[in-house]
Order: C-alpha cells, then structure tokens, then sequence
C-alpha cells in the first residue's frame, strides 16, 4: 500500500508539473507562501503591506495606520532552495508601536487556531527584554489568511479578543488581536463591495480565481494593490523566482495528495482492523454459548480455534 501511495504521490506530481509547464503563470496564486511575501514582506513593500492592514482593521482617515516597518526575513531563501519546509510569515512595527504578524496557511492542518497563539504569543514575549516593566508590552495583532474553512458558518472575516463571557464589551486588555481571513467563505460571498470596501478588493486580488477584469478594476481603485501588482510583475520576471514558486506549489500539492492517501490508507488499514476484530468478538461469542451447552475444553477449541488456556478465561 505504502508503494502504491508513492507513485500515485509521484504520477500527482508529474501531473502538476505538466499543467504549471503548459501555462504556469496564466492563474498565478498569490497566496503562494514564498511569493506572497517577496510581493508583501520585504523592505520596500511597505506601502502595499500599509493598505493591506487599514484594509484588515477598518483603519481609514485619522485612524488609519500611518506609517510601519517590516521586520524582514531572511532566513527561508536557504532553507527553500534546500527543499526543506519553512514558515513564511510577515512581521511589521506600526507606527503606534504596535506589532503586526501575518501569515497565509493553505492546507489545513487542523492546527491554525493554536498555531496563531503560538506565533503571537512568541512575538508578544519576545518584546520586552528581561528587567523591563510590563507596561512595556506591546499590543500585537497576528492575521492569517487561510485558504480552507476554518470556523465553518462565521464570514470570511473573524476578529477575536480577550473579552468577558457574560459582558463581551469589557475587554481584558487590547494585548491581543487576532484576524482570520477565510477565502473559502470568501469565494461564497454574493454582493461583494469593492466600490466601498478596501478589504473585498484586497481579497479579490488574493483570489487566484477571481477574474482577471475584477482585479483590474479593484487595482484601479487602490494605489496600494497597484503597487503590489508591480512588485508581483517585477518578482516573476526573475527565473530564480519563477523557479522556487514553482517548486513552493508542487510541494503544496505534494503534501495534499500525501495527506489524501494517508488518509485512503488509514481508512482501508481501519476496516481491516474493524472487520478482524469483529469476527474475533464473534468467535468469542460462539465459545462461550458452547460453554454454557456444557461442551468440553478440546471440543470448544476444535470448532472455534481457540486455545484452551483462551477458553478457560471465558
């Protein structure tokens, strides 16, 4: 089975790299991890990642976010390059002082409502430096844009804080932040509003099936969404590029199918299970309504193959 499931994983692969082979760019997918953040997270894209976030948070006018810094990662490059798995996340420093973590999960892992924690609670703790009061404490906002459906039933955009069971406007502290974007529900939205909302016409560029004259027309409308076109056409000119996005894909595809036939696997290894263990209760069954007929220990052991020691114990 395990043979079967690598050249099933194998042919799956083959037949990706085919279709990205035959027109690889035509349907790019900008929520590809390492291109989402060559468009959005290095030193220069803060004017695209600004519009994002005032998109995020229903920032505008006054309140709007007026300025941050992307805190740039450099360490995925080798470790992309050398094949192994990484995290591709986006973190900036607002004007404000407040610390904003971004992060685009594809697959779902069943794991994304612990992992965001997880990776705010390191940004949270990772700012104050040891002696250092609390109040220091910055607020930190951690958004994940997910391209499965987490939180069935609750939009595509859900905000949670630290707030109060019986009085949800007393709010613990405004510490912590979290966004869940879900491009699922997304795509099931009808009266999308990119004349009015910033928001719908970001997640209309994220969208990789959206069509191409939507996009167009909500670029138009954000300077900042121009902006990250630009970048996205500047980036994709590369062949380097061009190659680790690809590669960024067919291991995504990999690891789907792998999870598909893992899970084929488990199911088929379970019935087999199930089916062995039934007939053993069954046969079990049997012995003991032989023994209450009063059958002795070899007879009970010959018609049942069962052991005698077995027998004894019923």
């Amino acid at each position: 089975m395990r043979l079967q499931t690598e050249g099933l994983t194998r042919l799956h692969r083959i037949r990706g790299m085919e279709r990205l082979k035959q027109d690889p760019f035509e349907r790019i997918n900008p929520l590809n991890d390492y291109l989402f953040y060559r468009v959005m997270g290095e030193k220069g894209d803060e004017f695209q990642l600004l519009g994002f976030l005032n998109a995020v948070l229903g920032r505008s006018g006054k309140e709007s976010i007026q300025s941050l810094e992307i805190m740039e990662n450099t360490s995925f490059v080798k470790e992309i390059m050398s094949g192994k798995s990484c995290v591709l996340d986006i973190l900036a420093v607002l004007h404000d002082g407040t610390k904003v973590n971004v992060e685009v999960q594809i697959a779902n892992q069943n794991n994304i409502d612990r992992r965001s924690l997880f990776y705010w609670s390191k940004v949270y703790s990772a700012s104050l430096n040891e002696g250092e009061d609390y109040r220091k404490l910055p607020r930190v906002i951690a958004v994940n844009i997910v391209d499965f459906d987490f939180l069935p039933g609750s939009g595509f955009h859900s905000c949670f804080h630290l707030r109060e069971d019986e009085n949800p406007l007393l709010v613990l502290s405004d510490a912590l932040e979290i966004h869940f974007l879900n491009m699922v529900q997304w795509r099931r939205l009808e009266g999308r509003d990119i004349q009015n909302d910033p928001l719908h016409r970001w997640l209309v560029q994220f969208d990789k099936n959206s069509p191409p004259e939507l996009k167009e027309e909500a670029a138009s409308m954000d300077p900042g969404i121009m902006a990250a076109n630009e970048k996205l056409d500047l980036v994709l000119s590369d062949e380097e590029t061009q190659r680790l996005y690809l590669n960024r894909e067919l291991a995504r595809m990999d690891e789907i199918s792998g999870r598909y036939y893992a899970r084929e696997e488990g199911l088929a290894q379970g019935r087999n299970e199930g089916r062995k263990e039934g007939r053993d209760e069954g046969v079990i069954e049997v012995a003991r309504n032989f023994k209450k007929m009063g059958l002795s220990i070899v007879q009970i052991a010959e018609g049942t193959g069962l052991s005698p020691e077995a027998i004894e114990k019923l």
